[in-house]
Order: C-alpha cells, then sequence, then structure tokens
C-alpha cells in the first residue's frame, strides 16, 4: 500500500495530466472557425418600365365672367319717372317694358305737332289753288311772269312748312314713344338706380343695366413666362397644341364641379397688360339657363393640349438630393444605379420627366430606401393604383341638389330640408317636394295665418327674381302641422300655398309653370317652424 506522501504525489499528478488535456481541447476548440451566416436576400423593389406616350395635359387658370353684352338702360327725354314696372334681379326679355315714364306733356306735343301739320297744309292747298290759278293766265300774258314766279314760290314755301310740320310731328311721337322704356335684349336686370317719381334728365338719365346672359364671356390671363414658356416648348416639339389651336375651354364652378357646357377661345388681347404682365384670353360659353352670372369667380380648363412621347413617372419615384432630382434605376444585372434627371409639368400624381430617362429604363417606384449603388434587387412590375372613375366629358359629378354641392346662383338655398321632412304613415322615410336635390325656397308664415307678412313677400320677390329666367316648373307646396285637427291643418297649408303662388304669378311668373301640391304627405317635423312653412321648389 502506498503511504500518505505518496498518495498525494499521485494525486497531484493526475490533477496536472487533466488540465493538461483539458487545455489543450480547448485551445484546439478556439483554433477551430466558426460557422458564416448566410448572406441576406437582396432587397425587392417595384419597377416602372418606362413606355412613352401622348400626355395630354389640362392648364387651369383663375377666370372671371362677364356678360357678353350689358346695356345701360338711359332716359332718352328729360321728364317725371311715373313708376318702375319690372322686378329688379329678374330675368327680361327684348321689349319688356321696365320704367314708364309721365306721358302727357309728350302727348300735349305730338297733338301741337298734328295741328301744325294741318295748319300748314291748308295754307299749301291755298297756294296750290293760286298756282293753279295765275299760270295759265300768266301763258296768256294776262298777268305778269312775276306773279307767276311769286305764286310759285309761296307754293314751294308752304309745301316745305308741311314737309318741316310733319317732321316734328314724327319727332313728337318719337319722343313720346321714349316715355315707355324697354329693354333692347333678353338677359339678368338690375337693380333700378332712381325712385319712382324722380324728374330725368341727362344728369341723371341711368335707370338700370340688363346683363345678356348666353353667350356668357370668361375671361382669364396667362403670365408672360408661361407664355414664353409654352411657345418654347411648341417650338422644340415637346407641347402639341389641338388640330388649329382650337382649345376646348371647359369651366369649374367654385364647388369643383364641371358646367356642362363647353366653349371656345374667341378673342385674344393684341397687347400685353402693362402692370401685371399677364395675355388676356377670352371663351364664349353658351349659358342658356342663366347658371352662369357676370362678375362671378371660376377656374378655365384648356382641354386639347398634349406631350407627344412624354415619360411619365409616380411622384414617388422622384427624390431629391444636393446635386437635384433622380431616380433609382435597375440596369440589366439587376443593379441599382442613380440616375440624375429633369422635372417638368405635374400629371395628376405623375410628374413629366422631360430629361434623363429613355424607353425601357426600369425605375424605382417602391422599395428604394434601402437601395445602394450597385446593390443587387429583386424587381417586381409597378401596379399603379386603381383611379376612381371620374366626370365624363363636359359632366358633372357635382351637379345641384348631389351631396356636397351647391345650389345655382340667385336660388336661395340649396335642398337640404329632407332632413325636417318625414312622410306621414312611413316613420324614418324621408321625401323632397319636387324630388330630392332640387333647388328650393322656403317661405314662414305667423302662427295660424295664412297670409304673407312683409319678410315673406321679400323672400318670394327674390325668388321669383331668381326663377324668372329657369325654364322648368315650380312646386308650391306647404307643410302640414302633425298636432290638432289634421284636416283644419291641411286646409291651412293648401291656403298658404295658394298664396305663395298668387304672389309669384303678381311678380310676374307664368301661372302654367307653377303646381300647387298637394300637402297630405309633407308633415311637418319636431320643430314647429316646419309645419309653418311653404316651398318653392324647381323640379325638372
Amino acid at each position: 500500500m502506498l503511504n500518505q506522501a505518496a498518495f498525494t504525489a499521485r494525486v497531484r499528478e493526475t490533477r496536472a495530466l487533466v488540465g493538461i488535456v483539458l487545455c489543450a481541447a480547448l485551445f484546439a476548440a478556439c483554433s477551430r472557425e466558426a460557422p458564416k451566416a448566410p448572406p441576406p436576400p437582396p432587397p425587392k423593389v417595384s419597377v416602372l418600365t418606362i413606355e412613352p406616350k401622348d400626355v395630354p395635359i389640362v392648364p387651369v387658370y383663375v377666370a372671371q365672367t362677364q356678360s357678353s353684352q350689358a346695356v345701360n338702360i338711359q332716359a332718352r327725354v328729360s321728364g317725371f319717372l311715373d313708376k318702375r314696372v319690372y322686378v329688379e334681379g329678374s330675368v327680361v326679355k327684348a321689349g319688356q317694358t321696365l320704367f314708364q315714364m309721365d306721358k302727357r306733356p309728350f302727348q300735349a306735343q305730338v297733338d301741337a305737332a298734328a295741328a301744325a301739320v294741318q295748319r300748314q297744309q291748308a295754307a299749301m292747298d291755298v297756294a296750290k289753288s293760286n298756282l293753279a290759278r295765275t299760270k295759265p293766265l300768266a301763258e296768256q300774258n294776262a298777268l305778269s311772269q312775276k306773279d307767276l314766279d311769286d305764286a310759285t314760290g309761296q307754293y314751294q314755301q308752304t309745301a316745305a312748312a308741311v314737309e318741316q310740320a310733319k317732321a316734328q310731328l314724327e319727332e313728337a311721337k318719337l319722343n313720346l314713344s321714349y316715355t315707355t322704356i324697354q329693354s333692347p335684349v333678353d338677359g339678368v336686370s338690375s337693380y333700378a338706380v332712381v325712385a319712382d317719381g324722380t324728374y330725368l334728365s341727362p344728369t341723371n338719365s341711368l335707370l338700370t343695366t340688363v346683363s345678356v346672359l348666353t353667350p356668357m364671356w370668361v375671361n382669364f390671363s396667362i403670365s408672360e413666362n408661361d407664355f414664353e414658356r409654352i411657345r418654347n416648348q411648341v417650338r422644340a416639339g415637346t407641347l402639341r397644341f389641338p388640330d388649329g389651336g382650337l382649345f376646348i375651354v371647359e369651366i369649374e364652378m367654385v364647388d369643383g364641379s364641371i358646367f356642362p357646357s363647353t366653349g371656345k377661345i374667341t378673342f385674344a388681347n393684341p397687347s400685353y397688360n402693362a402692370t401685371t404682365g399677364t395675355f388676356l384670353l377670352r371663351a364664349s360659353v353658351s349659358n342658356p339657363n342663366g347658371l352662369l352670372r357676370p362678375n362671378q369667380y371660376v377656374r378655365a380648363r384648356l382641354v386639347g393640349a398634349s406631350h407627344p412621347n412624354a415619360i411619365v413617372v409616380p411622384q414617388r419615384a422622384v427624390q431629391q438630393g444636393a446635386k437635384g432630382h433622380f431616380c433609382w434605376v435597375i440596369n440589366k444585372q439587376d443593379e441599382a444605379e442613380v440616375r440624375p434627371i429633369t422635372v417638368g409639368d405635374w400629371k395628376g400624381e405623375n410628374w413629366l420627366v422631360p430629361e434623363g430617362l429613355q424607353p425601357g429604363d426600369r425605375v424605382v417606384v417602391d422599395g428604394s430606401q434601402r437601395l445602394t449603388a450597385g446593390a443587387k434587387v429583386q424587381t417586381a412590375p409597378y401596379t399603379p393604383p386603381a383611379t376612381p372613375a371620374g366626370p365624363m366629358y363636359g359632366g358633372d359629378t357635382k351637379s345641384a341638389g348631389a351631396p356636397g354641392s351647391k345650389a345655382p346662383p340667385g336660388v336661395l338655398g340649396a335642398s337640404n330640408m329632407a332632413n325636417s321632412i318625414s312622410a306621414r304613415g312611413t316613420p324614418g322615410a324621408t321625401t323632397t317636394p319636387g324630388g330630392p336635390g332640387a333647388p328650393s325656397t322656403a317661405v314662414y308664415f305667423a302662427r295660424g295665418q295664412a297670409t304673407l307678412d312683409p319678410a315673406a313677400i321679400t323672400q318670394i320677390r327674390t325668388a321669383a327674381a331668381a326663377y324668372m329666367g329657369v325654364g322648368t316648373k315650380l312646386s308650391v307646396v306647404g307643410y302640414v302641422d302633425p298636432s290638432g285637427d289634421y284636416a283644419a291643418n291641411v286646409a291651412l297649408a293648401k291656403k298658404r300655398a295658394e298664396a305663395v303662388r298668387d304672389e309669384l304669378v303678381r311678380l310676374g311668373v307664368d301661372s302654367r309653370r307653377i303646381q300647387v301640391t298637394v300637402p297630405s304627405n309633407f308633415v311637418g317635423g319636431s320643430n314647429d317652424d316646419q309645419a309653418r312653412r311653404v316651398d318653392i321648389t324647381s323640379g325638372s
């Protein structure tokens, strides 16, 4: 057996040997290389392959309407103004009487001139008879030649006096006709400048103005810089005008809707405006329903020009750096390259690129954030987002009565009363006289009354002026109070509607255009005012 010392020495040797083995194993493990991670896959990008195409452009300019013929109605003779006959602000016809002056002084002048004609005619008859007696006697030498000359001269003088008297009679009749002042054109009238009973003279002869509504002129201006840029593009062949330079002019209303009629440019100012440096253009647009009014701000859209063989890329494919705009382009080896470009005009969500890109280039649209020059990429075709269908050419997706639209100028309030009207017997249903979306004017009555107060008459007068030029029928309907005796409330609503109709007719609206609707289906809501209301609605 081993003694204690030998045993301790053996243990130490064993521990040293184990340490040497462990160190050798650890060294071998450290000297072995760790396995490499697999490289990341190439980034994925969506690319658009450039294909030149003709791109239509529609420049838009701020414009203002102008009547094609604004006629100042003036008194041609001096005298007292008896009364104004027309409704201020209404649409008038050619030959319609607007003002009436006091005729009596002018009628007296006509009568005096007629008497003067008779007097001169009698004197001429005497001179003619005297000449007839003198002439044969002078031929027989019974009277001298002087007597014949005197008789001839007297006859000629009286004949001339007759003609002068007739001319004065015609002048008096003409002055008498001027006392009835009529509109020379069809158009919308303005307010009366002078009041009834005013003495009219050359210093205050202006009475009102009548503005022709169709055709309507639309004036807009192009700046000198834009005009020069357009001319350079046409010269370079990058911009093409329509055949004959005949642009189609669309009118964009203030609410974004497109006016139903299109026009064409009929006038270009021969010189620039020295103050603004702009070039005036004028378009003529048919306006049969009077929707456009003079001095109204609109937008003029010129349709017909295009960029031939243009290159268009989405806006998000274009980036800007310290040296200008650039795009990421994928070459044939599927590697990313930076391509400097020159940008031009906007086209919706796209950008015209006149320089820097070629047909067949693959431009990165999405995924360019992770790209570096020379990096390999995985490509996928770019799919443009679906574009919602817009208005047809010349159409209007925001016509009067559509959600978000506005009523035509001159019509009081768009028809949004459906929220406060419920159909009797149909809970929650809504209805609007004259059809949904029809322009409407509301007239309110005092509780239990069917007579018009001054405020209601003023409202009807304004409505009559607006509806005078509208060729559609008018529906007049009164609302029924749901509380109390229903039959009595219906009768009261009908009387109110008839009172409104009678006032419209008195103001000049053709009675054949007005239809009083039986009010039994139109019941006022929880608001008590709705039960005392009559609507004037322009329908189809």
